[in-house]
C-alpha cells in the first residue's frame, strides 16, 4: 500500500523524469481531462447574447468627410424640438460616442409621412 501512495505522491509532485512511463500517463491524464471534460463538466461560459439596437441607423458619409446618421422615426417620439434631438443623440451615442448634433433633416416618403431623420454631427 506505501508503494502505491508513493506512486500517487510522485503524480501530484510531478516527480518523475521527461521519458519515463509515469511522466507518459501523467501527460495523457491531462490532456485527457483537456479534451474530454468539456463533455462532462458544465463550465457554464456560454458567450453573451448581444442583441442590436432596435433602432435601425444607417451610417453615410458626407461631402466634408464626417458622418450622416439616418435614424428610423419610430426612435423617436417626442414632438417638442429639443426633445427631438435628445431623443436623435441618444440613438446615436452608443454607435459615435459623444457628438454634437450640428443640423438635422426629415425624411419623408412620396405620401409625405416621416420615416427618419438625417442628422448630422461633430465628435
Amino acid at each position: 500500500m506505501g508503494r502505491v501512495w508513493r506512486t500517487i505522491r510522485g503524480y501530484i509532485l510531478w516527480e518523475y523524469p521527461r521519458g519515463s512511463v509515469h511522466y507518459d500517463v501523467m501527460v495523457t491524464l491531462i490532456l485527457a481531462f483537456v479534451f474530454l471534460a468539456p463533455r462532462w463538466i458544465n463550465f457554464n461560459d456560454k458567450p453573451v447574447e448581444r442583441n442590436p439596437h432596435p433602432t435601425v441607423v444607417v451610417v453615410l458619409p458626407d461631402e466634408e468627410g464626417g458622418f450622416v446618421y439616418q435614424v428610423e422615426a419610430s426612435a423617436v417620439t417626442a414632438t417638442d424640438e429639443k426633445a427631438i434631438e435628445e431623443a436623435l443623440r441618444r440613438v446615436i451615442e452608443p454607435i459615435a460616442g459623444e457628438v454634437v448634433i450640428l443640423r438635422r433633416e426629415p425624411v419623408h416618403d412620396r405620401k409625405g409621412q416621416l420615416t427618419a431623420y438625417k442628422v448630422w454631427v461633430r465628435r
